[in-house]
């Protein structure tokens, strides 16, 4: 199936999120790698995602990719930064030659709601919508998810390095992230939008 949906976030960035209905051969053609994936739905999964990259950027060179030991593709000695994830049948990648990027996709489902004390701190549990509240952790998990690809380097603590700033819950909307590390402080704007019982959610840009 095609693009679902592509946003250009500025002349640099731009993301898209893809609705996987093809067979692993399709990708195979067009993308030349060999992932070290052996089940055969990740397997579909990782292809299509830089399959994803491809069209977002066509003069990307996917097939010089490298894994970082933290598992934050990148390629070496080139201007792109990019991210990507993977949720089901669908694909998410944004991609950017400005800035370090994030990208998150989350399909809304109990087990979210079951381990939030883990990535929520109490303030900001404290914000959830009475009326959405299992929504509202899914956009805050996909949110923490996407700083820390933003950050790439792993070794975080979704409680305390990750702070979001109160946001009421809405099917659209913007967060503004407190990003506090030893080696780097920040503050993130994330934009996230909800379609369906799916949630993606990206690093739009860090705040001068």
């Amino acid at each position: 199936m095609p693009l679902i949906r592509t946003i250009q976030i500025d002349q640099d960035t731009k993301l898209g999120v893809w609705k996987i209905g093809e067979e692993e051969t399709f990708f195979r053609a067009a993308v030349s790698i060999e992932p070290e994936v052996h089940h055969p739905h990740k397997r579909l999964q990782h292809f299509a995602g830089r399959f994803l990259l491809v069209e977002l950027f066509p003069e990307l060179p996917v097939n010089e990719i490298r894994i970082m030991n933290s598992r934050k593709p990148y390629i070496p000695g080139n201007p792109y930064y990019f991210s990507i994830s993977h949720c089901g049948d669908h694909a998410a990648a944004i991609v950017s030659k400005r800035e370090h990027v994030g990208i998150d996709i989350e399909q809304i489902q109990p087990k979210v709601g079951k381990i939030a004390h883990k990535f929520l701190a109490s303030r900001e549990a404290a914000f959830m919508s009475p009326q959405q509240k299992l929504s509202h952790q899914t956009v805050c998990w996909s949110a923490k998810e996407a700083v820390y690809k933003w950050y790439g380097l792993g070794g975080l603590d979704f409680r305390a390095n990750m702070q979001l700033q109160a946001f009421p819950f809405q099917t659209t909307g913007m967060i503004v992230c407190d990003f506090l590390k030893e080696d780097r402080i920040a503050c993130l704007d994330l934009q996230y939008r909800i379609d369906d019982s799916l949630c993606l959610v990206w690093v739009s840009g860090e705040k001068k």
